[in-house]
């Protein structure tokens, strides 16, 4: 069956306050923001009958200065944050991310919040944002809140969010330059792929190869995106030995137990992860 029009409610709402109205008052309706997951559905039907609040008109585009750090608007698109010269001098592992999102036509379309909000374990720029430390600012007819980035996730395409609430907009933290850093996929090929694993890491050096600070999180490899605490914990202030790196390298199965799906096995998946996390540290 394919989308019927006729079939399907469209509420499109220019001003803040009317969409969050309307999303408290019809709290089942489907935000629509890019539409590049949500039009999938509609191809196969799956939103006859239903009611659509599209969120499109309303002014969350914006990637502004906030204080030291920067605020995202939750509706900027992957192509936005690619090429915003902010984003590549200081977040470039986020721009490098958004470049590998679906094809040309998806980072148009695509936005970070719409993202985040379907929540796929392969999202491509979730290890950025983890890393990063992101904090996500979301709204509702209740009020504003904000939650850690990493809290935003409960499982598979399922969010903490709550009944009729929108992700406002991402932040992101100062950050000072780091000594390494990292952004790797991989998939079936360059572009156009669903990643099998994905992997972001900032890794800052003090005198004697020290390790002052380690941030490293893994994509695609369980239900929600993953920092690995237990690596990041036990090099931290250790000089980076080859002993030191392998021991950290060891530690991964502790941090995360991959999936095992059609598009990688359980054990690849780890083979990948550890040689990425261990290029980093050499």
């Amino acid at each position: 069956m394919r989308g019927r029009a006729d079939s399907v409610e469209f509420l499109s709402p220019s001003r803040v306050e009317d969409a969050l109205d309307l999303y408290s008052r019809n709290p089942h309706a489907l935000p629509l923001a890019g539409g590049t997951d949500l039009l999938v559905a509609w191809n196969a039907g799956l939103l006859n009958g239903k009611t659509v609040l599209d969120l499109s008109r309303l002014p969350w585009t914006r990637v502004e200065a906030a204080g030291k750090g920067l605020r995202i608007g939750s509706l900027a698109t992957h192509t936005q944050l690619r090429r915003h010269a902010v984003i590549l001098k200081r977040y470039p592992l986020l721009a490098a991310a958004c470049g590998t999102v679906g094809s040309v036509q998806i980072q148009n379309r695509g936005t970070l919040g719409g993202s985040i909000a379907n929540a796929s374990p392969a999202g491509d720029v979730f290890p950025a944002l983890a890393v990063y430390e992101a904090v996500v600012r979301t709204a509702s007819a209740r009020g504003y809140r904000e939650l850690p980035f990493l809290e935003v996730f409960a499982g598979v395409k399922k969010t903490s969010l709550s009944d009729a609430e929108l992700i406002e907009s991402i932040s992101l933290p100062p950050l000072r330059r780091p000594t390494r850093q990292l952004w790797r996929k991989v998939g079936t090929r360059a572009a156009q792929a669903i990643s099998r694993v994905t992997a972001a890491g900032l890794l800052w050096l003090g005198p004697g190869r020290k390790v002052l600070e380690f941030r490293f999180a893994l994509g695609s490899m369980a239900p929600t995106v993953v920092r690995l605490h237990k690596v990041e914990a036990f090099i931290q202030g250790k000089p980076l030995t080859e002993r030191n790196i392998e021991e950290a390298v060891g530690l991964l199965d502790d941090d995360v137990s991959p999936i095992d799906d059609f598009r990688a096995t359980r054990e690849y998946r780890l083979w990948v992860s550890k040689n990425i996390l261990r290029s980093l540290l050499r």
